[in-house]
């Protein structure tokens, strides 16, 4: 994970009753929320497992998170599907799953809830993430991310509640990023392509003017993946498919 930076302290105080608490090299540590909104935590390890046994009824995994150039962890396969979103959003720098446990006072008691991932965007600001299919939310839960939200106000960061995701634009993503590595971007191949779709026309008729569609395609897909060449993914991707360079979408 290399060396946990803190980030500049907010100059502007928070309410007490929020605490996080998080692990770095191997040792847990708890903060304020006045406090924890300094820490980087799209850099931390995990504050829980992902247990993997016979008969579950979950899917743990781990996920190449291309912005990362690391694996991610995710214990449902809408986990894995936000990760990828995650990694598909050209705002997010870095992501880290199960960055923290939030623990605040519920009456006479102390609650606590692990989200399931800690974005950092490029300009400083940050996501936190829950992922929970609507139908399997129960009132404990609904409590748990009604805190989180209001914690992450607090902080200043962004909340969202993952119940799923379009499933055309997501089969799209998906398919995307089968070409997310770098190894994919051939140099030569994608000065052409900006030269080539440098007013829309469709991916198929690009491909061949530039060459064998087999040996193209791959650098088509990754520069659609790192957003250089852009396309409605709300519909279908296919060979008609219009596409073209960023800067004239």
């Amino acid at each position: 994970m290399g060396d946990l930076r803190v980030l500049p302290r907010s100059r502007s105080p928070l309410p007490a009753g929020f605490e996080l608490g998080f692990v770095h090299a191997g040792a847990e540590r708890r903060l304020p929320l006045a406090e924890a909104v300094a820490v980087p935590f799209e850099q931390v390890a995990p504050v829980r497992s992902f247990p993997s046994y016979r008969g579950q009824r979950n899917y743990p995994g781990c996920y190449y998170a291309a912005c990362l150039d690391a694996h991610v962890e995710f214990e449902s396969w809408l986990e894995r599907d936000e990760a990828m979103v995650l990694d598909f959003e050209p705002t997010v720098a870095a992501f880290a799953a199960q960055p923290f446990w939030l623990s605040w006072p519920d009456e006479d008691r102390v609650r606590s809830h692990a989200p399931d991932f800690f974005a950092r965007h490029r300009d400083g600001g940050a996501t936190v993430v829950d992922c929970r299919p609507a139908e399997r939310i129960k009132p404990r839960d609904a409590a748990a991310f009604t805190a989180t939200e209001r914690a992450c106000a607090l902080a200043g960061w962004e909340y969202r509640l993952v119940t799923g995701h379009d499933p055309v634009w997501l089969a799209n993503v998906r398919w995307l990023a089968g070409y997310r590595h770098r190894r994919y971007r051939s140099r030569p191949l994608a000065e052409a392509a900006f030269e080539m779709f440098a007013a829309p026309r469709p991916l198929m008729e690009g491909a061949v003017l530039l060459g064998d569609p087999i040996a193209v395609l791959p650098t088509l897909y990754h520069l659609l993946w790192v957003g250089e060449l852009q396309v409605g993914l709300r519909t279908r991707l296919e060979a008609t498919s219009l596409v073209a360079r960023k800067d004239i979408c």
